[in-house]
């Protein structure tokens, strides 16, 4: 965890309609920075051409990281994946697929914490008896010395805790498949979670001209032919649910919106209707939500995981409780988002109401005249309390906001643009 003393106020006085404008989504970011390294399409012109300042860290950790494998062999490649869970855990893959390529990949302390021991194993069973050497410290550095050799072309991996194993096999599959001209597999044991992230990956897989076939718990790269261009890159529906809220709220409207995306979080469109929120799509991927609020809603961490801090937000916000389902997962980010939610409820004077894998959040029913709050270093805590504010119309004093850099650097310039005070 990122522990900071800065703090911002955030004062959501008299506020404007403005069109809000997302980050390129890190998800798919990620998957098509691997695609490009690995079917020649390097370096893709929508991230090259994204102002630095405005990419999401992850997105440029993981350009390192794949800066790094490019190279030519030799000596060990330093690669510090700082917070990045989902860089972190393709690099090992992509790594660990690169022949002879030795390897030393860092990162904070949390990210330390968090399971990789999944994905571990399953590198080391399909690659290990073909030389993969990958050794863990306590818990940094994590060492790797890649085989120039293959066996049985199948990774197998748990289903459980996270699906991003399970994508950062299957784009090790696509590099297999291009060096050796054969089908590899991943075979998933188990039920998979947030199954949404692993069909984003076979999305990509697909556009940059994969063919996967698909069965039960099981994805093959079969075959390959290159496109005809490289795949345009979306707007990051994770970050187009705090600005869509606040859209909402403010009159506004969004772009980049590209409803065709298969991203998880696109869900929000679908959840919010619950609550007799509707969406008009306009010109150029603009979108805006209208409707006034009622009741509660229902939402699971299986199907969108990295949603529940927005949905959580509204729901303090909602006339009626509302019930989150599947949430255990949220213990296992950047920081634990379980208890950030319930903190941040309890703050903004609600109270939670966790009984096994369902939180139920219960609105106040007077609003606090301002409330405080610490991100914790995560990104998404620090927005989600930043939009509760928008929402209510109730000042926040937020300790560490700079944690935002990692998947939306610009979040508080948009939010100046509907009329927010920041000091």
């Amino acid at each position: 965890m990122t522990t900071s003393t800065t703090v911002l106020h955030v004062d959501p006085g008299p506020l404007m309609p403005s069109v809000l404008t997302p980050p390129i989504s890190k998800s798919d970011a990620q998957r098509a920075l691997v695609l490009a390294h690995l079917t020649g399409a390097w370096p893709l012109s929508d991230i090259q051409d994204e102002p630095e300042e405005f990419l999401p860290a992850d997105v440029r950790v993981l350009r390192r990281g794949i800066e790094a494998l490019r190279l030519p062999p030799g000596p060990v490649r330093d690669v510090d994946c700082a917070d990045g869970g989902a860089p972190f855990r393709i690099l090992v893959t992509q790594a660990a697929v690169t022949p002879g390529a030795r390897v030393r990949l860092t990162g904070t302390p949390r990210l330390g914490e968090r399971p990789h021991g999944p994905l571990f194993d399953s590198l080391r069973e399909a690659l290990g008896p073909a030389g993969l050497s990958l050794t863990q410290g306590a818990p940094w550095p994590v060492e790797l010395t890649a085989p120039t050799s293959t066996g049985e072309p199948v990774f197998r991996v748990p289903g459980a805790q996270s699906s991003q194993y399970a994508s950062s096999l299957l784009l090790g599959c696509a590099a297999l498949f291009l060096r050796e001209r054969r089908p590899w597999r991943v075979e998933i044991l188990g039920a998979l979670t947030s199954a949404g992230y692993l069909e984003l990956t076979v999305s990509w897989l697909r556009r940059f001209g994969f063919t996967v076939h698909q069965t039960e718990g099981r994805y093959e790269v079969a075959a390959y032919q290159a496109p005809e261009r490289a795949p345009a890159m979306p707007g990051d529906w994770s970050s187009l649910g705090y600005l869509l809220l606040i859209a909402w709220h403010t009159g506004g409207s969004v772009e980049r919106a590209d409803l065709a995306s298969a991203h998880p979080d696109q869900a929000l469109v679908r959840i919010v209707e619950q609550v007799g929120l509707q969406s008009q799509v306009g010109l150029g991927n603009t979108l805006r939500l209208t409707g006034q609020a009622r009741g509660g809603l229902v939402a699971s961490g299986t199907e969108c995981p990295d949603l529940l801090p927005t949905l959580a937000a509204l729901a303090c916000v909602l006339p009626a409780p509302s019930t989150l389902h599947d949430v255990s997962i949220l213990r296992l980010k950047e920081s634990d988002r379980l208890e950030g939610i319930r903190t941040l409820v309890d703050a903004f004077g609600g109270r939670t109401v966790l009984e096994g894998e369902a939180l139920t959040v219960h609105p106040p029913a007077t609003r606090p005249a301002r409330f405080a709050m610490d991100s914790r270093g995560d990104h998404r805590l620090a927005m989600v309390s930043a939009t509760l504010s928008v929402l209510s119309g109730v000042p926040l004093a937020l300790t560490g906001p700079e944690c935002v850099e990692k998947s939306f650097p610009g979040f508080w310039r948009q939010l100046e643009r509907t009329g927010v005070r920041l000091s």
